[in-house]
């Protein structure tokens, strides 16, 4: 028998799959159990006497409006933006797609503090970029963001990408052949749409919507920025101040809120599961060739006019951003004499939190990336190899740390390591309580990707491998590996691009020392330094923009699946 590990019977691999998968539901379930505990008991007892209290308070019934009311309604927003972009993208002969996806996927990787700042940099009477150009309404009147109607728009402007992403990949696999027998058999137009296109591509649809709203009714930087200077408070907002205001003294009433998003974040994914299930529309076979539909005539006005929303959605923000961290005050216009670098200085070269900041997230973001693809190629090929229970359980629950909103998951952090089990010291306030929870919010953005790829591995190689003796490690290392390698790396893209401006997590788990780059903005514009608040912001946008760039560029070199816009 040759030294190693030999694959004759399965021990060893139901030995390595229970190790990897406890790591996993530790990291990624156990947060969200003691979340729970807390929400349902009164010291050692259980009692719902905290539930019915925290719910019956009218801050409680005020702030769960206020969230279902512009997650609702910033969801439409993105649908009728991002659907428009997906049906035309997909569907027909326009020009320059790619460059398209580019820039409406920016606005998802940018994080949405620097959305809502970028945003309040062209309205309002102190926009340097409207007073440079005469156009600023007179000093003293309201910014119209600061409300719920600002909240909604930048909402939608922010997700905009989810529904794109989602309804496109439905769409893009609708054959041309579907349309024309049907257009052979008489239908046209409107009827064509509603009869055909929209039954193939509504489990897409439903799907993006569904992930849409939950994702918004658990933003904290949009409706933080512009929700508090306006007293317009949603849960997650409440959250925060109740935390910030009052300490850990506060968790039990905090953990009941926190609960309280989670159920309603579920019973929109529920939701969404149960209108997949009524609405399955099978494509029978591959799909020989996409459908596009040629525009004629319009298509230069609708290029013109696609291009015209990006303008507005995201070049005319961050040349407002840009405008602000040039002038010496907020509120200067800019002008010849009054250009000035002096904020960059600052923000990049003097202030030591800029620095701490920028080298936190980057340590957080790609530290995260590689703890959780070095679990998830072998949890994902593991599972699919032993479909045990406790495996089929985990695979039904993997998403709910993701799906639950960021302040949730952190007052889940701060339950369950403020205090570690035996002992009396605290993972709170330091740097290990943020790195956890992006494994926990982040594992499922990894884990699908290579779960999806990995069951599509024909099964015979591995078996070959077996059967001339190789180990365990062995496979992964020749077999795995390779094979799942192209969408691990879209899914270390996506969690490093995700993490690297990551605020709603770590507004609630940064102390002195841990700030990340989302924490020092929301910071700094809080504190009434918006200028500096701004140099820093569009500095991170450069970044940003310059990592995806170097992505796209490379794509052509990269195996297929590895961009993750792309795919």
């Amino acid at each position: 028998m040759q030294s190693g590990i030999r694959f004759g019977g399965s021990r060893s691999e139901d030995r390595l799959l229970a190790c990897v998968l406890l790591i996993a539901i530790a990291v990624t379930l156990t947060p969200v159990l003691r979340l729970f505990v807390e929400g349902i008991t009164v010291g050692d007892q259980l009692s719902l006497g905290r539930i019915t209290d925290v719910l019956s308070k009218p801050s409680t019934h005020s702030a769960l409006r206020h969230s279902l009311f512009t997650a609702g309604l910033g969801t439409l927003v993105s649908l009728v933006i991002g659907g428009g972009f997906a049906f035309l993208v997909a569907l027909t002969d326009l020009r320059g797609k790619g460059a398209l996806v580019f820039c409406l996927m920016i606005p998802m990787m940018i994080p949405p503090q620097i959305t809502a700042l970028s945003w309040t940099q062209i309205m309002g009477p102190s926009s340097v970029l409207l007073r440079t150009l005469g156009m600023a309404p007179p000093l003293g009147a309201p910014q119209p963001l600061y409300s719920a109607g600002g909240i909604i728009l930048l909402l939608g402007v922010q997700h905009t990408s989810i529904v794109f992403l989602t309804l496109r990949a439905n769409l893009r696999a609708i054959p041309q052949d579907v349309v024309e027998a049907a257009r052979i058999s008489g239908v046209r137009g409107l009827r064509l749409w509603w009869q055909i296109v929209l039954p193939l591509c509504l489990p897409g649809l439903m799907a993006g919507i569904a992930i849409t709203f939950v994702t918004a009714l658990g933003n904290f930087g949009i409706p933080a920025m512009l929700g508090i200077p306006a007293g317009y408070s949603t849960l997650p907002t409440l959250i925060y101040q109740k935390l910030a205001g009052l300490g850990p003294a506060v968790l039990g009433e905090v953990a009941v809120l926190a609960m309280l998003i989670g159920a309603v974040a579920i019973l929109g994914i529920v939701l969404q599961r149960i209108c997949q299930a009524r609405q399955v529309v099978h494509l029978v076979g591959a799909v020989s060739r996409p459908l596009e539909i040629p525009l004629g005539r319009l298509r230069l006005p609708v290029e013109v006019g696609l291009w015209l929303t990006v303008t507005a959605i995201l070049v005319l923000p961050l040349l407002g951003l840009l405008a602000t961290s040039l002038v010496p005050a907020y509120g200067v216009p800019l002008r010849p004499d009054t250009v000035t670098l002096a904020s960059w200085q600052e923000a990049l070269f003097r202030q030591p939190m800029t620095a701490r900041a920028f080298q936190n997230s980057f340590l957080l973001s790609i530290g995260a990336a590689a703890v959780l693809m070095a679990i998830c190629v072998p949890l994902a090929w593991l599972m699919d190899r032993h479909p045990t229970r406790l495996a089929r359980l985990f695979d039904s629950l993997v998403d709910l740390p993701y799906a639950l909103p960021g302040v949730v998951l952190a007052i889940a952090m701060i339950l369950l390591l403020i205090k570690l089990p035996f002992t009396e010291a605290t993972l709170y306030g330091t740097i290990w309580i943020i790195f956890l929870a992006y494994l926990a919010r982040f594992l499922a953005v990894m884990f699908r990707p290579i779960q999806a790829s990995l069951r599509q591995l024909d099964p015979a190689m591995n078996e070959a491998a077996q059967s001339v003796g190789a180990t365990l490690f062995q496979r992964v290392r020749t077999i795995i590996l390779p094979l799942s390698a192209p969408s691990a790396a879209a899914g270390a893209i996506l969690v490093f691009l995700t993490a690297f401006n990551e605020l709603t997590v770590s507004a609630l788990l940064w102390s002195s020392g841990t700030e990340t780059l989302g924490v020092v903005i929301f910071n700094l514009d809080d504190s009434g330094e918006t200028v500096m608040a701004s140099a820093l912001a569009m500095s991170i946008v450069l970044v940003v923009v310059a990592l995806m760039a170097a992505v796209q560029l490379s794509a052509r070199r990269l195996p297929k699946g590895v961009v993750p816009w792309q795919t």
